[in-house]
């Protein structure tokens, strides 16, 4: 176990990415900040670090407790890390929002196609 490790290597193993790649891709897209500071996949990230992650409607902000190069069980990957009351208040209150209003366009990537456009069409009236 070092004491450092590249930053999406970090991410995957304490599973907020699926793969190493996606992890890569986010930081490359500025969607991961660490110590508020844009930085690229190979940045390494040691214990102490404040890291926050954008990853789909959801903002972690997480402090980096333990550096582990490999994948493990979720139990393992939960150890990690510690995310910050201020960014868990904010999931919370993002996935009760949501509860009860579902932006309609949330489940569309990229151009609506004309049936999207129509289901949208319908849902605002």
């Amino acid at each position: 176990m070092s004491n450092t490790t590249r930053i999406d290597k970090w991410l995957w193993a304490a599973r907020f990415f699926k793969t190493r790649s996606l992890a890569t891709h986010a930081v490359d897209l500025g969607r991961v900040q660490q110590n508020e500071q844009r930085v690229k996949p190979a940045h390494d990230v040691k214990i102490g670090d404040l890291i926050e992650i954008h990853h789909s409607e959801q903002i972690w902000q997480v402090k980096v407790l333990r550096i582990l190069e490999v994948r493990g069980p979720a139990t393992v990957a939960q150890t990690m890390y510690e995310e910050t009351l201020a960014s868990l208040e904010k999931r919370q209150k993002a996935a009760e929002d949501r509860k009860y209003f579902r932006e309609p366009t949330a489940h569309i990537q990229g151009r609506p196609t004309k049936r999207d456009r129509r289901q949208l069409d319908v849902s605002w009236d």
